[in-house]
């Protein structure tokens, strides 16, 4: 396949050996000015994104972004440059900047490229590329469908803010000084519906969305907009609770969120800047002992899945937690040094975490984890950014449904619930078998035993 049928395939403007030569000739300049050591990266992205609301057409946007990012070292000096015009004069423009920038910023004994050893040297295709050649009039009858089936499913579905499809897509190539050398495609595609349910003063709003690299593997239309609708009219006659201590049971796709703050408490950058609620954990017992958390870079068409992280060094499979016990962090080369250990390849963030019990058994399903909290509270949405990485201090307006004897009792909402992070990573009680993927996180529901819900 010629280069030229192969780009017009992808829908990309630029191939991977055009990216190879941009990368290369940046690497070769900086080389010319006296770098000691020297990384770019080349990049494309484009897409397309509709939204439809009430049946009519909102907004068709097209995207399409490119760049060059350049990276200059002057021994432990560093500096960084960008552009996105990939003329000869742009690109040597680029790195001379990188290079001045070097020249006049303070030493920082831990600044440089990763270690040879570390470098990824091996990339395994992990099918993440599946463009979707959608167009904006089929993305359109799509998202009405989705938003018509919300609307079908019930005559108290009354408004809706709309419902969306985003086909996205994008690839780079990265190379530096220390050998490494890399460069894949990857694509992002979704469907999601926002429905409002209810008049006048009981009126309740709730979205539900499909997310996949793969369009084929995209929930239906029907059952996204049918979801978001049921979602929606079950939290109609909401009401408020006094206030009281109880446990918790965080719906899935925010226990999710619970594992985001173990990744944000545990990463290099807030470790070597002492801001985390868990400095020096490593070795320690953080959760219950039945409480695991695994890291996968390597799964199939996996959201998190990567062959080496932002620096080129390579990812690994590992356990992060085993029996509660903290066994890694999420370590850069620049936060590894930093600590005086080793980069664990998280430069860019996490790759597919999965949290679970060693407790769970295959039928604990939604309706089981409601007769495990028993009498308490199950949340389905969380607002606000209440969280404090320092101390761990939780504080988050919600809304759920009030649980009385292992079932829904009635909808509740503006309420917030507060703990601490640190004990309620301590004090989760059980996790569910209904796995939900967010991003590069998978996650049950998770029952924590005790926080304070603020009502009335």
């Amino acid at each position: 396949m010629t280069q030229i049928a192969s780009r017009a395939q992808s829908g990309f403007s630029y191939s991977r050996a055009f990216f190879e030569d941009l990368v290369d000739r940046a690497l070769a300049h900086a080389k010319k000015l006296g770098a000691s050591d020297a990384g770019a990266e080349a990049s494309e992205g484009c897409g397309l994104s509709v939204s439809v609301r009430c049946g009519e057409l909102e907004t068709v946007e097209r995207n399409r972004d490119k760049s060059l990012g350049v990276t200059v070292y002057l021994g432990q000096r560093r500096g960084n440059a960008s552009t996105s015009d990939f003329s000869r004069a742009a690109i040597e423009q680029t790195v001379q900047a990188a290079y001045d920038i070097a020249r006049f910023t303070a030493e920082d004994p831990v600044a440089g490229l990763p270690e040879a050893e570390d470098i990824a040297t091996e990339h395994q295709d992990l099918d993440l590329f599946h463009p979707w050649p959608i167009t904006s009039e089929e993305a359109a009858r799509l998202a009405k469908t989705c938003e018509a089936a919300a609307f079908a499913t019930d005559r108290r579905i009354t408004n809706s803010e709309g419902a969306g499809v985003s086909a996205q897509q994008s690839h780079f190539f990265s190379a530096h000084t220390r050998g490494f050398r890399g460069g894949y495609a990857s694509s992002r595609h979704s469907l999601s519906v926002a429905p409002i349910a209810g008049k006048g003063e009981d009126m309740q709003r709730d979205a539900w969305y499909s997310s996949m690299r793969s369009a084929d593997e995209l929930a239906s239309a029907e059952a996204v907009g049918r979801y978001a609708a049921e979602r929606a009219l079950s939290r109609l006659k909401s009401r408020k609770i006094p206030t009281t201590e109880c446990p918790v049971l965080f719906e899935s796709p925010l226990a999710a969120g619970l594992l985001g703050g173990f990744v944000q408490a545990t990463s290099g950058g807030a470790l070597y800047r002492k801001s985390s609620f868990l400095l020096d954990s490593l070795g320690k017992q953080v959760f219950p002992k039945h409480i695991d958390i695994a890291e996968d870079p390597f799964v199939k068409r996996g959201k998190g899945s990567s062959p080496f992280d932002e620096e080129g060094v390579r990812t690994r499979a590992r356990k992060v937690v085993e029996a509660g016990r903290v066994e890694g962090y999420f370590l850069s080369s620049y936060s590894a040094r930093k600590l005086g250990m080793k980069t664990t390849g998280n430069a860019g963030g996490s790759h597919n975490l999965t949290l679970r019990s060693r407790l769970t058994r295959a039928g604990d399903n939604l309706d089981e984890m409601l007769k495990k909290l028993g009498t308490g509270l199950f949340v389905i949405e969380l607002m606000g950014q209440g969280v404090n990485y320092v101390t761990g201090d939780y504080s988050r307006g919600a809304s759920g449904f009030w649980v009385e004897n292992g079932r829904i009792a009635y909808p509740v909402h503006e309420i917030t619930i507060a703990g601490n992070l640190k004990a309620m990573f301590k004090g989760i009680a059980a996790v569910g078998a209904d796995a939900y993927n967010y991003g590069a996180k998978t996650v049950g529901s998770v029952l924590v035993n005790r926080m304070t819900v603020a009502g009335s």
